[in-house]
């Protein structure tokens, strides 16, 4: 799906997404989420401190940026996800502007990439990083 020509894609920052919608998206963008378990991603998107900004084709949920942060020194891009059908048309660097324009130029933006979005981020204003470490979550 491309959006028809005169059909613009709408960004809306902090507005409360449903579940299932937000789990159709990760799914359509092949991001591995437990999008089985709808009340766990509807507390990934309630929780304190979380800002979204989603972006919208007509009444359909078609992206979603998801971040942590104290906007005063660090944010943590913890989700971007596009539906594939909607993929390439600029939506991902999109979300990342509208998350950026509400954060200051003292606030690093911080991500762990899936592999095969490796190479999408460097064009993004992304750079690679030697310095980090994770626990994984055990589910």
């Amino acid at each position: 799906m491309t959006a028809p020509a005169g059909e613009a894609i709408a960004y809306r920052h902090n507005l409360p997404l449903a579940a299932r919608a937000v789990a159709r998206v990760f799914d359509a963008a092949g991001l591995r989420r437990p999008t089985g378990d709808l009340p766990r991603i509807a507390r990934m998107f309630t929780a304190p401190g979380i800002h979204t900004v989603s972006a919208w084709h007509g009444d359909e949920l078609v992206g979603v940026c998801r971040a942590l942060t104290d906007h005063s020194y660090c944010c943590y891009l913890s989700d971007l996800a596009v539906s594939c059908t909607l993929q390439g048309q600029g939506i991902g660097r999109r979300l990342i502007q509208e998350l950026r324009d509400v954060l200051s130029d003292e606030v690093s933006l911080i991500l762990l990439s899936a592999p095969a979005a490796m190479s999408y981020y460097p064009d993004m204003g992304f750079s690679a990083v030697d310095n980090g470490f994770i626990v994984r979550r055990a589910r």
